[in-house]
């Protein structure tokens, strides 16, 4: 059995104190049949320092794109393009809209939004999309954009079932983090039972969002397995058979031979 965590900012764990590099993490991960892991990035410059951090791994791919929240940075398209077109890179992202923070960039979050698509189609590279607050927006994009050529995922799923419908419409992926674990999270339980197993994908966003019974701590890939137990009892399904299917799905979103998703000690 292997799972993947789908989406997670490896630079941002605490190497001081808990761990004592991405060796041991990636280790701690493998303890607990987590094999693969997408390391995403939220700025370009970002983006250079988590891929030097990390260097080259059989069982790390990444991730480039500027985050939403991150529109303060100036960047240029085409440089965006350069970086993301290494072999290195399976996706644009996170990219996305976020209107419960910020509503003064709104106007750069779209122009960004829409530049992510338009590389990820030009490279045959998915989208990995955040949205908050800004539903109907980030669904017209997507249409307009075409991105269904390229291909998606929402992240960190907590959406309604209306717009799990609409994604799954145009072909994305939906990938659920510890917050399906939280209390108070029934109605994104109801939407985890409606998505069809081979869309789903799972995912830590570490360092945040650490599922129960790990709430209070940093999150980190090897949590990625108590998100995988929970949804395998939550769509009655076994833990081997959510966990060949999300890393299945996880394959072939991003392009990625299955060769590389096994899990070595």
């Amino acid at each position: 059995m292997l799972l993947v965590d789908s989406h997670c900012h490896l630079d941002g764990l605490d190497y001081q104190s808990l761990h004592q590099n991405v060796a041991d993490v990636l280790a701690k991960a493998r303890q607990r049949d987590v094999g693969f892991i997408l390391a995403v990035a939220t700025t370009l410059s970002g983006f250079r320092g988590m891929t030097d951090l990390i260097g080259e791994r059989d069982d790390v791919a990444f991730s480039c794109g500027v985050h939403p929240l991150s529109q303060d940075e100036p960047y240029d398209f085409a440089e965006l393009r350069a970086l993301a077109a290494a072999p290195s890179v399976v996706a644009l992202g996170e990219t996305g809209l976020d209107y419960y923070y910020q509503q003064e960039t709104i106007a750069r979050q779209q122009a960004s939004f829409r530049a992510h698509i338009q590389i990820g189609r030009e490279l045959n590279k998915p989208v990995i999309v955040h949205t908050r607050s800004a539903r109907e927006d980030t669904l017209a994009i997507l249409k307009e954009e075409l991105a269904e050529e390229c291909g998606g995922v929402l992240h960190c799923f907590t959406e309604d079932r209306a717009t799990a419908e609409a994604l799954l419409d145009m072909g994305f992926y939906i990938s659920f983090s510890g917050i399906v674990t939280f209390r108070n999270a029934e109605a994104l339980r109801d939407v985890a039972r409606y998505v069809p197993l081979d869309r789903l994908l799972i995912e830590t966003d570490s360092p945040w969002l650490a599922p129960v019974p790990h709430r209070g701590k940093e999150n980190q890939p090897a949590y990625v397995r108590d998100v995988a137990e929970y949804l395998s009892v939550l769509k009655q399904v076994s833990l081997e058979t959510l966990a060949a299917a999300t890393t299945e799905n996880f394959a072939r979103l991003f392009h990625i031979d299955s060769a590389r998703l096994t899990l070595s000690r």
